[in-house]
């Protein structure tokens, strides 16, 4: 018996989602490791805790977590719900992008630029930095794949050199009104980034989407850390957000703009 095409497509959604939680594996790796410069490559992965090297059946996205109850098999130290939580979101992004763009270049070009959101995303929270390998390696990259069928490289590049240049003239005249540096060069270059895989309709919605959601979480920020407008806030995971709506909300935000 053959399945039907509704079958093939559950099944073909089923194995974006599984693929996505191993994505999502490997970019807990990157969270943590690529700010502290370690290898994102070798050694095997190992528990925070006690340093045992993590065996492949305690490694499985997900599953292995909820078997082995959040902790880890060797020293019984608390997993932090964080990986778990990058691999679930991972593997719902990926089934979420393929419904979206369905099979084609397109869905690959996406799913690179999703696949590098969610690291910069925790590790500017983390750690308030935005490697350069992942913004100038991305930014080289959606360049790159905008030559691909279905690309548009003249957006690709408009919106790299406008996603830049707004947030470097900003940064300059903050700095130059204030005297102090108010957004640094890794939300300069996460912006060129964004740009070169969404052009540059999808960049202006970007800084639309992320000054929303910015000032937002400033406010509530500035509320809990009682600082003011002293209080430091990450910049990027907004971006990432924003950036992610632009994707596919950006035409209806400049139907919005051109009523």
């Amino acid at each position: 018996m053959t399945a039907g095409p509704s079958g093939v497509f559950l099944l073909a959604v089923s194995a974006m989602f599984l693929v996505g939680a191993c994505i999502g594996s490997f970019l807990n790796v990157v969270i943590h490791r690529l700010p502290r410069g370690e290898s994102i490559v070798s050694p095997r992965s190992r528990c925070p805790g006690c340093g045992r090297s993590i065996r492949a059946l305690e490694n499985i996205p997900i599953v292995s977590f909820l078997a082995l109850g959040g902790k880890c098999a060797g020293c019984g130290a608390a997993i932090s719900w964080r990986y778990p939580a990058v691999e679930l979101s991972t593997a719902a992004g990926f089934a979420a992008i393929f419904l979206l763009d369905g099979p084609g270049i397109p869905l690959m070009r996406d799913l690179l630029f999703f696949s590098l959101l969610v690291p910069i995303a925790f590790i500017d929270i983390d750690h308030r930095i935005i490697p350069d390998e992942l913004s100038l390696g991305g930014l080289a990259a959606g360049l790159l794949l905008s030559f691909l069928p279905g690309g548009d490289w003249k957006g690709s590049f408009t919106g790299a050199l406008l996603g830049g240049g707004i947030l470097y003239a900003t940064a300059f005249l903050y700095e130059k009104i204030r005297g102090a540096e108010g957004m640094g060069g890794g939300d300069i270059k996460l912006l060129a980034m964004i740009g070169a895989f969404i052009g540059w309709r999808g960049t202006l919605a970007t800084i639309f989407f992320g000054a929303l959601l910015g000032a937002t979480g400033g406010i509530l920020a500035m509320r809990k850390g009682g600082e003011g407008l002293k209080t430091a806030i990450p910049f990027g995971p907004y971006l990432c957000v924003a950036a992610l709506g632009a994707r596919y909300l950006g035409e209806v935000f400049w139907g919005w703009i051109l009523i």
